[in-house]
């Protein structure tokens, strides 16, 4: 059966966008389209404006990033907006080649906008996931126009998203098939790929083959990552400090890399000055905690009615932002250093984060010869176990634990009940007391195991969930390993990231240990091998070791309750 797959091209333009094809240094042209406010006209061919710029990957007309309505925010407020696809995507000529060009593109769109008439010669920065790269890209060339930069859901080194420094990490397999689907050519291509076939490389060859090109950076990282930087000259954090405001989901599948980014330059003199903090109960997509799982209604991918609702929360945290630092008109005390959303209880300011009243809290895996499923499992206690106790897990490649969502962009879109999975004999589960009070979570989450195994390597994934008295649980927080086993109980660390989070009174606080997340990740096939390449698999046993020298743990920050 041949292979068959969707091409994406370009969206029509919009009408009330003023479109351009502005020129690189190289004479590359790049398509740009500039939306201006409604009175422009009317105020004359003398009228400037600061310009909000975002340079994408996604095809500045689609539907799916609805840069038209946005604009309309922004310029209703007095901004001009400037929408750029980036080098080699869609209506932009160039190679398509990610991240390498974004430096010196980013300063020749800036330096383009502020040669056009009706720039004042200030210009910020706007946008997700890869148009946040972009804007600290921009930060790197050192622009003097560019004042304010508003990155969400992104980080400035996308090599720390699936190999954080210091750490050997499982394959992100969803993360790894981005660059198969985006960076191929100008176009976007869906497909479904068998994740589970072997060997996995294969089944991305055949793409390659019927779309009749191939993606670059996929085979930088797939089957051997290049570790090619994608920030190859100066790194952003080293030049001149301009104000960010950081916005952040905490469900959104790349917290923990924005958050490292966020409180590496919170820690930085000069660049701590003009640090912000936006830290909603959003997944990547942005939808919300509140509404998961996510009905027609309130889909804003789907529903129109639904888009317009969730806008203004999306834009105006940003406006209000340019306002202070690239409009002048609010003065900085306007805005609170930290503003978060605490998950199930609104949302709170703080002057740093986490907050200055928030302490680490620790629960200790006891009793795990009970941490079989199905939940509670074994006991998350106050204190350690004197004597040293252990369980085990098996990991067989050929039935991994299923992350229960194809998706984890759009994470809060299903919001997935994870009882079912730890319920099962290849995984192990432990559980704090029920709750008689709330417990509000806002810091970091961070889980440091005893683990032995008996493959060359194998990979640990554990995740913090909400443990309902109805028997449901969700996802808080979650992290991931690989390990090179040398037969000795040697402690892991497993960063989980950040979270604003309260567990009502009734629920339980839980930790979910296993050895494989698929399709999200590759399984590890436990022979040694290369995941990507390996024909075989073989089962492996792994023993988390727990008590007297091996006082396994998971650590949270709490906060005192407020506003119950």
């Amino acid at each position: 059966m041949p292979f068959t797959f969707e091409r994406i091209g370009a969206a029509p333009p919009a009408d009330d966008a003023r479109q351009y094809m502005a020129r690189m240094r190289d004479g590359v042209r790049l398509a740009t389209d500039v939306y201006l406010p409604a009175d422009a006209e009317r105020q004359g061919d003398d009228a400037t404006f600061p310009a909000v710029l975002v340079r994408l990957p996604y095809d500045k007309n689609s539907r799916y990033v609805y840069f038209d309505r946005i604009a309309r925010l922004f310029t209703a407020r007095g901004y001009a907006v400037v929408v750029q696809d980036v080098r080699g995507k869609f209506r932009s000529g160039g190679s398509t080649v990610p991240f390498l060009h974004e430096t010196q593109d980013g300063y020749e769109a800036i330096d383009w906008i502020v040669h056009q008439a009706w720039s004042d010669g200030r210009v910020g920065m706007f946008g997700d996931s890869y148009y946040g790269f972009t804007q600290w890209a921009a930060v790197a060339a050192q622009h003097p126009a560019l004042r304010a930069i508003v990155p969400r859901v992104t980080a400035a080194d996308f090599n720390t998203i699936w190999q954080p420094e210091g750490q050997s990490a499982p394959v992100w397999l969803e993360g790894v098939e981005y660059f198969a689907h985006h960076w191929v050519d100008n176009d976007s291509y869906e497909y479904r790929i068998d994740r589970s076939g072997r060997p996995v490389i294969e089944q991305y060859e055949e793409a390659f083959r019927a779309i009749g090109a191939r993606s670059l950076w996929f085979d930088l990282l797939a089957p051997r990552q290049a570790g090619l930087s994608t920030q190859p000259g100066l790194h952003p954090f080293d030049a001149r400090p301009v104000p960010v405001l950081h916005c952040v989901g905490w469900f959104d599948n790349i917290v923990t890399a924005h958050m490292r980014d966020y409180m590496e330059l919170a820690s930085r003199p000069g660049w701590d000055a003009v640090q912000y903090l936006w830290a909603g109960a959003v997944d990547h997509e942005n939808y919300r905690l509140a509404q998961a799982p996510v009905s027609d209604e309130d889909d804003h991918n789907t529903n129109e009615d639904a888009l317009a609702r969730m806008l203004p929360d999306y834009a105006n945290p940003a406006i209000d932002f340019f306002d202070v630092f690239l409009k002048g008109v609010r003065p900085v005390s306007a805005l609170s250093k930290v503003t978060w959303e605490l998950g199930h209880a609104g949302w709170r300011t703080s002057a740093a984060w986490p907050p200055a009243d928030a302490t680490a809290r620790t629960f200790w895996l006891t009793g795990s010869p009970g941490a079989g499923g199905p939940l509670p499992g074994a006991l998350l206690a106050d204190a350690p176990g004197e004597d040293e106790q252990s369980a085990q897990w098996t990991h067989d490649p050929d039935a991994p634990v299923p992350s229960l969502v194809d998706d984890s962009f759009a994470y809060l879109h299903s919001y997935p009940d994870l009882a079912p999975v730890a319920a099962r004999d290849d995984v192990l589960v432990f559980s704090a007391p029920v709750l008689t009070e709330p417990l509000d979570l806002a810091g970091p989450v961070g889980v440091d195991l005893h683990v032995t195994g008996t493959a060359p390597e194998f990979d640990v994934f554990a995740k913090v969930v909400d443990l309902g008295p109805d028997g449901r649980a969700h996802q808080i927080a979650r992290g991931q390993v690989s390990v090179r086993a040398d037969g000795t109980a040697d402690e892991i660390h497993l960063d989980l990231g950040h979270t604003g989070y309260r567990l009502r009174p009734g629920h339980r606080i839980a930790l979910i240990v296993a050895g494989s997340d698929h399709p999200l990740f590759l399984p590890t096939p436990g022979t040694g091998e290369n995941p990507w390449t390996a024909l075989t698999a073989k089962p492996s046993t792994q023993t988390l070791h727990t008590g007297g020298t091996c006082p396994s743990r998971l650590t949270v920050t709490v906060a005192p309750t407020t506003g119950i």
